[in-house]
């Protein structure tokens, strides 16, 4: 069993991952101010809570796009499990060809979802991925990661709303009952919900017509993060709903690389 950990900027998403498949997941906030040990009173917690024992853990993956907290986190895994973390980082064995301008820009939340999607399910596939950003990835047939988009996540616009404006309040991320919202409230629920899922079915739509002027078959479409839940319902595209991808991709990714050695971040 390993500790997979999946640091965005909200939260970090702690799972436990055995023989591929992800035993339990958590979340605890990210927070660039806690310390090491912060962390791993955190970490310890949530691993005992869930009946997990330490002796349990054969090592750790870590996957984040906050370079801040990558030391206090390396450090707290160690505390924990006794051992340094994997981290998902440029120069790692993924399975993929990287066909972008810069791969060393590539985050690594991409790259653990991409490297799972053409595993799990094979290419051409699209993976959404829906945090505090929302992001498209899109590895083709021959398991060439080519690219995709990045958009603001529902909170984020949401709170570049209430903070940008006078009147427009912060609002929760239950669906709104029609498009045309009758108060404030439900206006701006129908924006950020039926918003986000018309801004991914365009997005997917004009990648997979991409794809097709390439020779590839039409993609499958893995959509996958916290907020998906809240958006997948009112996408008009075909989408296939895998929470864990990350984490599953983190295990393979682990695997993969399991005798290499790996410093601290």
């Amino acid at each position: 069993m390993i500790l997979a950990l999946d640091a965005g900027n909200t939260n970090i998403c702690v799972g436990c991952i055995e023989d591929g498949a992800v035993l339990l997941t958590a979340r605890i906030a990210t927070d660039r101010h806690k310390t090491e040990d912060e962390y791993a009173g955190l970490l310890e917690a949530v691993l005992r809570l869930n009946g997990v024992g330490l002796d349990k853990l054969e090592g750790a993956a870590v996957c984040s796009v906050v370079p801040p907290v990558n030391r206090c986190l390396s450090l707290a895994v160690e505390m924990v499990t006794g051992r340094t973390p994997f981290f998902v980082r440029p120069g790692i064995e993924t399975g993929l060809t990287l066909k972008v301008d810069n791969p060393d820009l590539l985050g690594s939340d991409r790259i653990a979802d991409a490297a799972a999607a053409a595993c799990l399910y094979g290419g051409p596939v699209i993976v959404v991925d829906m945090g505090t950003m929302t992001t498209l990835s899109v590895v083709n047939s021959k398991n060439e990661f080519l690219g995709g988009a990045i958009c603001p996540g529902i909170r984020l616009s949401q709170q570049a709303l209430a903070e940008g404006t006078s009147q427009l309040p912060a609002v929760g991320l239950d669906p709104p009952k029609r498009a045309i919202g009758r108060n404030t409230a439900d206006c701006i629920k129908s924006g950020v919900i039926f918003g986000t899922a018309a801004t991914v079915d365009g997005l997917i739509s004009g990648i997979r017509a991409e794809l097709l002027e390439m020779g590839e078959p039409a993609p499958q479409v893995v959509m996958t993060g916290g907020i998906s839940k809240f958006v997948a319902p009112y996408c008009r595209e075909t989408v296939k709903a895998d929470p864990d991808l990350l984490l599953k991709g983190l295990w393979l990714l682990y695997r993969k690389n399991a005798g290499r050695k790996e410093g601290r971040a």
